[in-house]
């Protein structure tokens, strides 16, 4: 189907058009942590310093690889709108230098992760018997970087064509292969002996560059690729990129004072932190799929300059959205206590409970401001939203500052009400943009 049809089909049946877009992405979404969920538990046969040494690893590498969202993001905008104006040239051009620049980037993480290896794992402090095998697996996990790249950049592109199908079979495709190969190299199989935790980084890097291949492949088919580059493409993706670092290290510096806040309170008060945390991680999917289906049909009534009908697509994403929220808000409160049984030790969940709630309650307004990122980013107003979450962070800082580490009973449960702030700043300069329209907005009629 061609964006077109799906642009035209969502004014005629905009519910149907978006479920047909947004449940191929949730899927392709959850892919990727149900797949940790089980190279967890393989490495955990192997002992706890495997384990330790696998989560460094994957916290080094995942913290990296978001650094370079924007490949994905930007291109996703630029294929989107360049389709909107019938400029498929265009969108090729942009596709093919993205395309470039993650495989540039990731070759140069490649080499980075080999020299710097030992060095990121004494950082994240890790022992000397976790500290070599996380070294290991870096390193080898490593030589997968430039296909994490290039998939996660193709996919940006096969979004902003709004093929939404293709990335969920290549992310269940590469998923697979994975815990297959997991399997076989982690604890050996006839004449190929046991690699360990290196077994595991080996399987998922010749995961990632089938996948890398596929998705490439997907992209000739479907849009082309050049190797003609003109300036001004560079410049805005650039531009992009460090709009998208500056926003996406404003998002990280307040998550992570809002962990460290809640681990000065004690390790009971951690413990419930991190629950909640990991499960608010979880439902994001939901939301983020959400956004980035958002992204694809404003990005083309955008370039189309059809912005009548961008509007329309922003009132239904967002409504929609809230209604997503409060199904996930009601799910969180009714499940509480077996959420609580499950994640959080009974010494810890006197503090759970009320910190729980909180986050509950604010995922209505959570979702608003995940689809109003996702509605922007169609826009291209990525230095907007930049400023916006400065501003987020900021108020959010000072008022985790504020709270001072008191050990109050209600502390945590504070610390959850000062990120639901934090979200509503957001979520309130989303909206204004949309509604209405201030500034130099993208969205005004």
């Amino acid at each position: 189907m061609s964006v077109t049809t799906h642009a035209s089909d969502f004014l005629k049946t905009p519910f149907r058009t978006f479920m047909t877009l947004w449940v191929p992405v949730l899927f392709s979404l959850v892919a990727e942590p149900v797949t940790g969920l089980v190279d967890t538990a393989f490495v955990a046969r192997l002992g706890a310093a495997p384990l330790a040494a696998l989560g460094v690893g994957t916290m080094v590498l995942s913290s990296v690889f978001w650094i370079f969202n924007f490949l994905s993001v930007g291109s996703q905008t630029e294929v989107s709108q360049a389709m909107g104006r019938q400029e498929p040239d265009r969108g090729m051009r942009i596709g093919s230098l993205a395309l470039m620049l993650a495989l540039a980037a990731g070759l140069m993480l490649m080499l980075l992760a080999w020299l710097f290896s030992a060095a990121a794992a004494a950082v994240m402090g890790a022992s000397d018997q976790v500290r070599q095998q996380a070294v290991a697996y870096i390193q080898w996990r490593a030589c997968g970087a430039p296909a994490v790249l290039l998939t996660l950049t193709a996919f940006g592109i096969l979004y902003g064509l709004q093929d939404m199908r293709m990335p969920l079979w290549i992310a269940v495709g590469v998923n697979t292969m994975n815990i297959f190969l997991d399997g076989i190299l982690i604890f050996g199989m006839g004449p190929l002996p046991a690699l360990g935790i290196t077994g595991a980084a080996v399987a998922s890097a010749a995961s990632q560059w089938l996948g890398a291949g596929w998705a490439v492949y997907r992209v000739y088919r479907r849009l082309g690729l050049t190797a003609r580059i003109e300036l001004a493409d560079v410049r805005r993706l650039l531009q992009v990129g460090a709009d998208m670092f500056v926003r996406t290290g404003m998002l990280t510096i307040f998550l992570l004072l809002a962990t460290r806040a809640a681990t000065q309170l004690g390790p009971e008060a951690g413990a419930a932190h991190q629950a909640i945390r990991q499960v608010w991680v979880f439902t994001a999917l939901f939301l983020d799929a959400a956004a980035i289906t958002a992204q694809s049909l404003i990005g083309w009534f955008v370039g189309s300059g059809r912005i009548a009908d961008a509007r329309r697509v922003a009132a239904f994403v967002c409504l929609w959205s809230v209604l997503i929220g409060v199904l996930l808000g009601v799910c969180m409160l009714g499940g509480r206590h077996y959420f609580a049984a499950l994640l959080v030790p009974t010494a810890a969940q006197a503090l759970f409970f009320p910190a729980w709630a909180a986050a509950a309650l604010m995922q209505p307004v959570c979702a608003l401001a995940f689809v109003t990122d996702g509605i922007h980013w169609g826009t291209g107003d990525f230095r907007y939203l930049r400023n916006g979450v400065m501003v987020a962070t900021l108020c959010g800082a000072v008022c985790i500052w504020m709270l001072g580490g008191a050990n109050a009973p209600d502390a945590l449960t504070g610390i959850w009400w000062i990120t639901g702030l934090w979200i509503a700043i957001r979520t309130g300069f989303g909206l204004l943009r949309i509604w209405p329209a201030i500034g130099k907005s993208p969205l005004k009629t």
